[in-house]
C-alpha cells in the first residue's frame, strides 16, 4: 500500500518525534491529533507501519518493523 503524501509527511513527523517519547509518540502530544489526521493514521495502520495503543486517555503510536524500516529509508531512526 502506498501512503498519500500527507500520510507520509505525518508518518515522518511522528518518526522524528518518537525520540521525545522513548520511541512511542503520543498522538496529539507534539504531532497530529486533528480530526483530519485520523484518516492518515488509519492509512498508516492499514499499511502495517504502525499500531496504536490507548491508555489513560492518551493514544500512543507504536512503530512496526516495517514502519521503522520506512522511517530509516527517509533517514529517520526510530528507537525501540
Amino acid at each position: 500500500m502506498t501512503l498519500s503524501p500527507r500520510s507520509l509527511e505525518l508518518f515522518l513527523a511522528f518518526a522524528r518525534d518518537a525520540g521525545n517519547w522513548s520511541g512511542t509518540p503520543c498522538i496529539g502530544g507534539n504531532v497530529g491529533g486533528s480530526k483530519e489526521d485520523r484518516g492518515n493514521i488509519t492509512q498508516m495502520k492499514r499499511a502495517g507501519l504502525v499500531k496504536t495503543l490507548a491508555d489513560e486517555g492518551q493514544t500512543w503510536l507504536i512503530f512496526t518493523p516495517a514502519g521503522k524500516a520506512l522511517a530509516a529509508e527517509h533517514g529517520v531512526e526510530v528507537e525501540s
